[in-house]
């Protein structure tokens, strides 16, 4: 496997946390709240809810004793469910203020469950090992190369399921990316790379240490402005 710190995947991340943690805090801040948005942000808003409903469906229904790591937890929304289902969660995200959001957002409800929410990357190696990992929309920001090798480094430390979100390419996300990307200019994000399905497939197919892993389920969430694809990928 190429090492991911030595590539792309490093520089891109540097303008992903600027991004989320001081670019668009307050517009993050109101998406992933039930405040009044605008059409634009609603339709993301929609979208991300029924992302983050589907991965939820394709986990156990019963966590208990399982470690969970939710990569890119942003507010801590599909966290919160996990725990609920009685998974410790490891909740990471680039951004120190969406994780701050998380910690005073999080309920008294989480059942018999854990959330440690914490900021760093995902790669961390000193976060341990996991039976299952979620990455919603997290890695949508990084070229197919970094995305497998992503995978291929989540991978040595996940016993059971890979769940993850893709932009797909298609002529409609690729139009409203010329268009102006996903928000108003004041708060755009770095860009979004569009992922070609199957030459996704076959880029994992090709990566080692995947020779024990397969593509499973797959589902296109589309909302308006919001379009994303969740794969799972699970050990044979």
């Amino acid at each position: 496997m190429a090492a991911v710190t030595d590539s792309s995947y490093t520089q891109r991340r540097a303008s992903i946390e600027t991004y989320f943690d001081r670019t668009a805090v307050e517009a993050w801040k109101r998406l992933t709240s039930d405040a009044p948005v605008g059409r634009i942000r609603a339709t993301v808003r929609a979208g991300r809810d029924e992302m983050r409903r589907t991965l939820l469906g394709w986990l156990p229904a019963n966590l208990r004793g399982k470690r969970l790591l939710d990569a890119g937890c942003g507010t801590g929304m599909l966290a919160v469910e996990a725990a609920r289902r009685g998974a410790h969660v490891t909740a990471v995200d680039l951004s120190p203020t969406l994780i701050q959001l998380a910690r005073e957002r999080l309920p008294h409800d989480i059942g018999q469950g854990h959330i440690d929410f914490l900021a760093g990357d995902m790669l961390d190696a000193s976060l341990g090992h996991f039976d299952h990992v979620v990455a919603m929309d997290s890695l949508i920001h990084y070229r197919t190369r970094d995305v497998v090798d992503v995978l291929g480094a989540l991978a040595q430390r996940t016993g059971g399921s890979i769940l993850f979100t893709f932009a797909p390419r298609t002529p409609l996300l690729a139009a409203m990316h010329a268009a102006g990307q996903l928000f108003p200019h004041g708060n755009r994000s770095p860009a979004i790379e569009p992922v070609a399905e199957q030459a996704l497939a076959r880029a994992i197919g090709e990566q080692p240490g995947f020779d024990r892993w397969q593509c499973g389920r797959t589902a296109r969430i589309a909302r308006g402005f919001y379009i994303s694809q969740a794969l799972e990928l699970a050990r044979r």
